[in-house]
């Protein structure tokens, strides 16, 4: 099976392109920035000329607060930019994979969404993420859309300038202060154990739709802090605070864990979020 990963050098595509590389069944294209550029449209040719089985797209902009300001920029690749590559999946005939996100919900409903709960975004980047959803539903006719939530992976996210376990690790370093959210609740989500159940998902070929992929049960910023430095075996003091405190431009939801019950139907299991961030430090010679 051909698989074009776009993003192939981002903190998932990479992972995706080291997991599907180790596997004969799969033929790996590595797609990066400089090959495609998905809100340059003349650029996605190189996917008519290579004819991939599957597209990954991994492509996303993920500065937040600045797709408040600059909302143009987060529509031009997450929405615009999956319409184009769904358009050329479909062309080619092509399985058109679309990462999105728990940022489509508000945050409302108070316990883990599933796949059939009706998203309803807060801000910019989640609406322009949802919109790449409806793009990718309707403009293709092989497609999956992946929903994974505040992903941590060894190469960091270009866009981020790091992860968030990497950029606690270094203030608890400089002795700096660490003050951090205890009234927002997320699934946080190794990037090596979403790349491997993916690859997975992808030969079992299950029925088009949306699928959740993240890893198992949910926690507060505050307390995903704590567990690494509980792993770490550090004597850190983590200061909880309110979302309130911070100030941000891009309102969050809440509460946007997710429940994997698409992956649970087809047997799937990803490892829970505690097992992932200990693998995660381990890989990244913390441990």
């Amino acid at each position: 099976m051909r698989v074009a990963i776009i993003g192939a050098n981002g903190q998932l595509g990479t992972d995706l392109v080291e997991v599907f590389g180790e596997d004969s069944s799969f033929e790996v294209i590595s797609l990066t920035h400089r090959d495609l550029d998905v809100t340059v449209p003349e650029t996605l040719k190189v996917l008519k000329e290579l004819k991939p089985d599957v597209i990954i797209n991994t492509a996303a902009y993920v500065r937040v607060d600045d797709a408040e300001l600059y909302p143009e920029k987060a529509f031009a690749v997450n929405a615009i930019g999956a319409l184009d590559v769904a358009r050329v999946a479909s062309e080619i005939d092509a399985i058109n994979v679309y990462i999105s996100t728990d940022y489509v919900f508000d945050g409302k409903k108070g316990e883990p969404y599933t796949e059939d709960d009706v998203p309803n975004p807060l801000n910019v980047y989640g609406t322009s993420k949802y919109a790449g959803e409806i793009f990718t539903r309707n403009y293709s006719t092989k497609y999956y859309i992946i929903r994974v939530a505040s992903l941590y992976g060894k190469a960091g996210a270009s866009g981020k300038g790091g992860n968030f376990v990497n950029w606690v690790i270094e203030k608890a370093r400089r002795g700096e202060e660490l003050r951090i959210v205890d009234d927002q609740f997320m699934s946080p989500t190794y990037t090596m154990d979403v790349a491997g159940t993916l690859k997975e998902f992808l030969k079992l070929k299950p029925e088009w739709g949306i699928y959740h992929m993240v890893n198992e049960g949910y926690c507060s910023w505050y307390e995903f802090t704590r567990a690494i430095f509980e792993i770490l075996g550090w004597d850190v003091e983590v200061k909880p605070i309110k979302s309130s405190e911070l100030n941000r431009l891009a309102r969050r939801p809440r509460f946007s864990a997710l429940e994997n019950r698409g992956l649970h139907k087809l047997g799937l299991r990803m490892p829970g979020w505690r097992e992932g961030l200990k693998e995660y430090l381990g890989d990244k010679g913390y441990l």
